[in-house]
């Protein structure tokens, strides 16, 4: 069985520092997490299952030279997904943001995610229920629940740990097949 394969993007590290706990968690059946500015896409396609992250900036922006960025992020891999066949590989996504400074676009990376990796024909799994945050819009939600976990490390950070055990038991088995 090949190794969970974790990308993430990041603006401050917060995203990235996510992504080792998570492989963390997992142990053996992760991979290293991998900064996805910094990997190819045959690297990327070589994981049939996969967890990535990514934090919203802005106005409900992924990470990439536009936003700012000294270096490529999600901005600038996911046109290189355009041709690619993701039939077959299981993606979760996690997301970061802030609720209060941006409640009109929380969390909206993991819908833009969500849209690019299904559009390609991934199967997405991991929803996370929208109780316990309050925010206004995002492109995340579909009905009463996130397409991936949502954390908010600014105004709840102490529930990330326990949101991302509780989350991980769901995906394990999507993920472990």
């Amino acid at each position: 069985m090949d190794k969970i394969g974790i990308f993430f993007g990041t603006d401050t590290g917060r995203t990235r520092l996510v992504a080792k706990q998570i492989a963390k968690k997992l142990g053996e059946v992760a991979a290293a997490p991998v900064n996805i500015g910094r990997t190819t896409l045959a690297d990327f396609l070589a994981h049939d299952r996969l967890i990535v992250g990514s934090p919203t900036l802005g106005d409900g922006e992924l990470p990439g030279e536009s936003t700012g960025l000294s270096q490529p992020s999600w901005e600038e891999f996911l046109p290189q997904l355009a041709d690619a066949d993701l039939s077959g590989k299981t993606i979760a996504i996690f997301g970061l943001g802030d609720q209060q400074k941006y409640p009109d676009e929380f969390v909206d990376a993991i819908g833009i995610l969500h849209d690019a990796f299904v559009a390609c024909g991934a199967t997405v799994v991991g929803r996370w229920p929208v109780v316990g945050y309050e925010f206004k819009a995002s492109r995340a939600v579909d009905g009463q629940h996130f397409l991936g976990l949502a954390i908010d490390q600014h105004h709840q950070a102490m529930l990330s740990e326990s949101r991302i055990d509780a989350w991980l038991e769901q995906i394990k088995p999507e993920l472990l097949r």
